[in-house]
């Protein structure tokens, strides 16, 4: 594994001294070296293992080596990259001679890279691949977007959360240097955090999809050990236990970290979706589940807990424990006598045990998407 630093090379204005310096500010009291490209006060900050500088066609690319003498030294291509430079017109082949030059500088792999302007979906596209192409599995991974073009910071998010994916490559950060013209000052920030509300919100999506609330677990700290547990007892039709794990996390002063604005951002989304706790008996909890898998397509956890809801009511009708076993047998008991309730134990069997020898309604139903939630839904009205 290695470390890599994408950095973007763009344009500043340029006079008879060369391009504007800026002396950039990270907030330790460290007199930065002025200069017009903040990859350099990264590179000397992070000392990555591969520094990728990426740039189009008409980027600053002279000014990498200007006080340069293996450069200078190089006559013919140090006057093809300026002019080149110039008009705007710079190829891989003025750039493939010099990614020598920096590395023996820096002391570091260093690639030269050009990308398109990233006007429209495919260039935008492409500049994701090219910059996972310099990416390896479990690689760890800054991005700098200082000099980019003003669209690229919402592309560098994506391509973080593409490295992550495609890669599981570790974001260490994700850079920009900022100029203010009126005063001089260059402060540096980290935009890490935006990853950390993508994660929310790619939680929220994961949860909106499947139910699964166990994945907000290590967005929470040492609270959400709780939803994991909970989760995992909804999911195994174990309604009682999970209410008490959410009931612990809700009253737990941490079930959100503090020094976290994105979950205090999250908080109120997180706890509307487990509202189903709340409900004051077995059955309302039972029923309200029922009702959430049903409108995810999760019809055999719907057909479960549609069931389970319908025991437990008819154990409290008969004033008895709704968590005795004894008590929940004798009241299923009652219900065979019950159309819907036979309906809909047998649909569950159908989802349960997938195809059967014999052709009737309920293996027809199931095999038809509107017609199967349709009836789950009718099925689950009626027995409430």
């Amino acid at each position: 594994m290695s470390h890599i630093l994408l950095t973007f090379l763009g344009r500043v204005p340029k006079d008879q001294q060369g391009y504007r310096l800026t002396r950039y500010d990270f907030g330790d009291d460290i007199n930065e070296p002025p200069t017009a490209f903040f990859g350099w006060s990264l590179q000397r900050r992070l000392t990555p293992d591969r520094l990728v500088i990426l740039g189009t066609a008409g980027s600053m690319w002279d000014h990498l080596f200007e006080n340069d003498s293996a450069f200078n030294d190089a006559a013919d291509v140090a006057i093809d990259l300026m002019g080149a430079v110039e008009e705007k017109r710079v190829t891989a082949a003025h750039l493939a001679p010099l990614a020598p030059i920096l590395s023996a500088r820096l002391g570091c792999e260093v690639c030269l890279e050009l990308i398109p302007y990233a006007r429209d979906s495919a260039e935008q596209i492409e500049l994701l691949r090219i910059m996972a192409n310099h990416v390896n599995a479990g690689d760890r991974v800054n991005l700098d977007v200082t000099h980019g073009f003003r669209h690229l910071p919402m592309l560098a998010i994506l391509a973080a959360l593409h490295l992550r994916s495609v890669r599981h490559a570790d974001i260490g950060g994700i850079w920009y240097g900022a100029y203010d013209q009126d005063t001089g000052a260059a402060p540096v920030h980290n935009l890490i955090g935006l990853l950390h509300i993508a994660d929310w919100l790619q939680a929220l999506h994961t949860y909106d999809k499947d139910g699964d609330y166990g994945v907000f677990a290590p967005l929470l700290g040492s609270a959400g050990s709780l939803l994991a547990e909970a989760a995992f007892f909804e999911r195994t039709t174990n309604p009682v236990k999970a209410r008490e794990k959410l009931t612990t996390w809700v009253n737990r002063e941490d079930r959100v970290p503090a020094d976290d604005p994105a979950a205090a951002l999250f908080s109120d989304a997180l706890h509307e979706r487990i509202r189903w706790y709340r409900g004051a008996s077995r059955d309302q909890w039972e029923s309200a589940l029922a009702q959430e898998y049903l409108d995810r397509g999760d019809y055999v956890r719907a057909a479960v807990y549609g069931l389970e809801s319908r025991i437990s009511n008819q154990v409290m009708e008969e004033h008895g424990n709704t968590n005795a076993y004894e008590s929940r047998e004798q009241a299923e008991r009652v219900l065979k006598s019950k159309n819907a309730f036979n309906t809909l134990k047998r649909v569950r069997n159908a989802l349960a045990h997938g195809a059967r020898p014999e052709i009737d309604d309920i293996t027809q139903m199931v095999c038809n998407h509107k017609a199967l939630t349709n009836t789950l839904r009718q099925l689950l009205r009626t027995l409430s």
